[in-house]
C-alpha cells in the first residue's frame, strides 16, 4: 500500500503552471525531464523503470525524451514505483493533462466505472447540486483515508495499490466543484456512526465534513434518526438553462440509473424537498458532527 499512503501524506498539490506552447518546449518533453529527474534522483536504471512500465530501456527512454505519447498508466506506474509525493505527482499529472490534450478525469479513465463517467462530466457543469445519502459520506466530501477504506471494502476481488492511490486522487480530484457549484448534501444520522476504517478515519472525515460546512456554497445537513427517509441515495444536478435539462443519479455496486424524464425527475425533486424539510438545521447538523468527531476521538485514543 505504499503508493497509496506516500500520495496521501503530502499537502494538497498546487496547480502547475505550463510554458505556453509558442516558442516553449511542449508538454511531452517537460513531462519526460520530470520522470528523468525522479528516476536519476533515486538511482534507478533505465532498465529498472523499464521494467516497472513492462517495456523496453528504449521504450522508456523515448518517454523521458518526449518522443512517444505518454500513456497514463505508464506515468503513475513510474509515479508509484519512484514513490513521489502527491505534490510532485500534481506535477506530473497537469504535464500529462497537457501532453495528451485530454480532460483532468480522462487520466483516471482505466479505474473509473463507465456509468459513473458520465456524472463526473455533469458535475462540472452543474449550476446545483442536491445530494441525499443514507450509506456513505458522499464521494464530493470524503477524505482520502475514508474513501480507501470504502474503495478495499467494495473491491472483493482485490485491486493494485497503484489504482488505489488512483482512484482515490479521482475522487479527490472531483473536490473542485466544492467551490464552483451550489451544493446541498443531506445525511443520514447513521452515516456519521457507522465505521469505515479506523477510529482515526471516522475521526478525520467528521473534521472534514465540519470544514467543508463552512465553504461558502456548501449546505449540510443531517437527518436524524428518529426521522423518515428514503432507503436510496439520490443525486440532483441542475444545469443552467442553456445547458441541458436536470439529471437524477442513483448508484448500485454493480451501475447506476439516469432520469431524465420530467415525471421522474419530478418525483425525486419531491423526494429531496421532503428530507430537506425534515433535515436538522445547521447549528443542529453541526453540533451533531461534532459529537460524532468527539466519540470517533475517544474510539482512536483507546485503540491506540
Amino acid at each position: 500500500m505504499a503508493a497509496a499512503r506516500h500520495w496521501q501524506t503530502d499537502p494538497d498539490p498546487s496547480v502547475v503552471a505550463l510554458p505556453s506552447a509558442d516558442g516553449e518546449r511542449p508538454a511531452a518533453q517537460l513531462l519526460g525531464d520530470e520522470l528523468r529527474w525522479h528516476r536519476e534522483s533515486r538511482g534507478y536504471t533505465l532498465e529498472a523503470a523499464a521494467r516497472a512500465i513492462r517495456g523496453s530501456t528504449s521504450k522508456m527512454s523515448r518517454l523521458e525524451r518526449g518522443e512517444s505519447p505518454a500513456k497514463p498508466r505508464d506515468v503513475y506506474d513510474l509515479a508509484a514505483f519512484y514513490g513521489v509525493s502527491r505534490q510532485d505527482l500534481a506535477s506530473l499529472e497537469q504535464y500529462l493533462a497537457q501532453a495528451t490534450n485530454a480532460e483532468w478525469y480522462d487520466r483516471f479513465a482505466d479505474v473509473t466505472p463507465h456509468f459513473l463517467k458520465k456524472l463526473i462530466r455533469m458535475e462540472g457543469r452543474a449550476a446545483e447540486i442536491t445530494i441525499f445519502e443514507n450509506q456513505v459520506v458522499p464521494g464530493l466530501l470524503q477524505t482520502e483515508g475514508y474513501a480507501e477504506a470504502l474503495i478495499r471494502m467494495m473491491e472483493a476481488n482485490g485491486i493494485s495499490d497503484v489504482d488505489i492511490a488512483r482512484t482515490i486522487a479521482l475522487r479527490m480530484g472531483r473536490q473542485f466543484i466544492l467551490d464552483q457549484a451550489r451544493i446541498t448534501v443531506m445525511m443520514d444520522e447513521t452515516v456519521l456512526q457507522r465505521r469505515r476504517g479506523s477510529a482515526t478515519i471516522m475521526y478525520e472525515q467528521m473534521e472534514r465534513l465540519l470544514a467543508v460546512a463552512k465553504k461558502p456554497k456548501v449546505n449540510l445537513r443531517i437527518i436524524g434518526m428518529d426521522e423518515v427517509s428514503p432507503p436510496m441515495a439520490v443525486t440532483y444536478l441542475r444545469f443552467p438553462g442553456h445547458v441541458t435539462r436536470d439529471l437524477a443519479y442513483l448508484e448500485s455496486i454493480e451501475g447506476a440509473t439516469y432520469a431524465t424524464k420530467q415525471k421522474t425527475l419530478d418525483n425525486y425533486r419531491k423526494v429531496l424537498s421532503d428530507v430537506r424539510e425534515t433535515a436538522m438545521g445547521l447549528t443542529a447538523s453541526l453540533d451533531a458532527i461534532r459529537d460524532a468527531a468527539d466519540y470517533w476521538a475517544k474510539r482512536a485514543a483507546r485503540e491506540r
